[in-house]
C-alpha cells in the first residue's frame, strides 16, 4: 500500500492564515501586541497606534504606518493582515441607498445598508447576527434561521467596508456622509449583547471611528432582562421594535412577546438609563393593513407611551416574496400619524428606501444556512481529498 500523502497539504499541517486586525477593539490589539512579545506598557502603546491608523485612518497595509518602526512593520506584516472582509454583493439603489452582501466565513453572510439623508447625514444600518430566532411575522429575516452571532470585529468591519466605498478616511467631523450606525439589520442584538457592546466601544471611540454613542441606536424587539444592562454598558440610544399596543396581536406578530409581555417590556424600557428630551426611545411601528393601523390604535399607543420620553417612527410596510401583508394606505398612515402628533409625540412616516434592491426596513435576508457539525466534517473532508 502506498503511504506517499503530501502531508503539508492536509488542513492541520499547513500554515495557519494571519490574523486579521481591522475591527479589533483596543483591548483585543493590546492584546495582540502581548502575543507577539512586547511587555505590556509597550503593548498598550503601539495597539493605540495601531487602533488610529486602522480605524482612524483606514490603512490597509502595514507599510503606511510611518510612526511604527519598520522592523516591527515587517514582523506585523508577517503575522497580520487589515483585509476586509469579502464583499460578495454590492447592490445600488436608485434612491442612493447602498447594500453590501459580507462574507464573513465560508456559509456565514450578512448584510448592511447605508441610507443617505438619516441622521445628520447617513445612517449604517449594521447586522449583529446572520439569521435570526425571533420569527416576526412581517420580516424576511425571520425567515431566515439562526446561523451564528457575529463577532465584534464583525460588526466592526461592516462600518469599514461602508467607509471604504464613501471614500471616509480618514475619520472627520466634517462633512461626514456617514454620521449615525443603527443596529436594525439581521438578528437580535440583545441576544448577541457581549459583541454589540465591545463593537460599540469601537465604533465610538474618539481616536478611531469616532462615531459618539448618542449616534448610535440600538433596536431590540424586547428582549427586556437585557435592556437596562445595553444602557449600562453602551450609553447607546434605544429603539423598540413594538408593532402592536395589546399582547394579544403582539404575541402573533412579534413572539418574543409571549415570554416578555409589554408590562414587561415597558418596566426594562422606564429603567433605561438616562432617559429624557435629549435621549428618547424611538419606537418601530410597522404599518400593516387592517392589521394595527386603525385610530383607535392609535390612541392605544398614546397611553401606552405615557411617561416614557418618546418618538414613533411609522414604518410602510415593505414587502417580500410570500410575505402574508399589505402595506396600510398612505391615508391610514397620516390619520395614524395625527393621532400620535396631536398628542405631543413625534411620529415621522418614513420614507421607504431602497425597496428595488431588498434593503429597506424588514427585507434584509442572506441565504446562509446554520450547518450541522457532521455536514461541516463531510465538507472538510470533501476539500481535503481535492486539495
Amino acid at each position: 500500500m502506498k503511504h506517499d500523502l503530501d502531508l503539508s497539504r492536509r488542513p492541520e499541517a499547513r500554515a495557519s492564515a494571519p490574523a486579521n486586525l481591522a475591527g479589533l477593539s483596543l483591548p483585543a490589539l493590546k492584546a495582540e501586541m502581548e502575543a507577539l512579545g512586547l511587555e505590556p506598557k509597550k503593548a498598550g502603546m503601539r495597539a493605540k497606534q495601531l487602533r488610529r491608523w486602522i480605524h482612524h485612518f483606514g490603512v490597509q497595509d502595514f507599510a503606511g504606518m510611518t510612526d511604527i518602526a519598520k522592523e516591527l512593520r515587517a514582523q506585523l506584516a508577517e503575522k497580520y493582515v487589515l483585509t476586509r472582509p469579502e464583499i460578495t454583493e454590492h447592490k445600488v439603489s436608485v434612491d442612493g441607498t447602498q447594500k453590501w452582501l459580507t462574507k464573513f466565513q465560508p456559509g456565514v453572510e450578512g448584510e448592511s445598508v447605508f441610507i443617505p439623508d438619516v441622521g445628520r447625514a447617513g445612517a449604517l444600518c449594521v447586522s449583529s447576527q446572520v439569521g435570526c430566532t425571533l420569527n416576526c411575522t412581517f420580516c424576511h429575516t425571520g425567515t431566515q434561521k439562526l446561523v451564528r452571532n457575529l463577532t465584534a470585529q464583525e460588526i466592526v468591519n461592516q462600518v469599514l467596508i461602508a467607509r471604504d466605498t464613501l471614500e471616509e478616511w480618514p475619520s472627520s467631523n466634517e462633512n461626514r456622509k456617514l454620521t449615525n450606525i443603527v443596529f436594525m439589520g439581521m438578528g437580535e442584538p440583545l441576544y448577541n449583547l457581549d459583541n454589540v457592546a465591545e463593537a460599540i466601544d469601537t465604533i465610538s471611540d474618539g481616536d478611531g471611528i469616532a462615531l459618539g454613542r448618542r449616534r448610535i441606536t440600538v433596536s431590540t424587539a424586547g428582549v427586556a432582562p437585557k435592556i437596562p444592562e445595553l444602557g449600562e454598558r453602551t450609553g447607546a440610544m434605544l429603539a423598540i421594535s413594538l408593532h402592536a399596543t395589546h399582547d394579544d396581536l403582539r404575541n402573533e406578530i412579534v413572539p418574543i412577546n409571549k415570554k416578555y409581555d409589554l408590562k414587561t417590556l415597558f418596566e426594562a424600557i422606564r429603567a433605561y438609563p438616562d432617559l429624557g428630551n435629549s435621549k428618547r426611545v424611538t419606537f418601530e411601528y410597522v404599518m400593516l393593513k387592517g392589521v394595527n393601523d386603525s385610530p383607535a390604535e392609535a390612541r392605544d399607543l398614546v397611553k401606552l407611551l405615557r411617561g416614557v420620553p418618546a418618538k414613533i417612527n411609522l414604518i410602510p410596510f415593505n414587502p417580500w416574496p410570500g410575505s402574508p401583508y399589505e402595506c396600510s394606505d398612505w391615508e391610514t398612515i397620516e390619520t395614524f400619524a395625527e393621532i400620535v402628533n396631536r398628542a405631543g409625540y413625534a411620529s415621522p412616516i418614513r420614507t421607504p428606501r431602497g425597496r428595488d434592491i431588498f434593503a429597506a426596513c424588514g427585507q434584509l435576508r442572506s441565504e446562509s444556512v446554520k450547518k450541522s457539525a457532521a455536514e461541516k466534517r463531510r465538507e472538510a473532508l470533501a476539500q481535503q481529498a481535492e486539495a
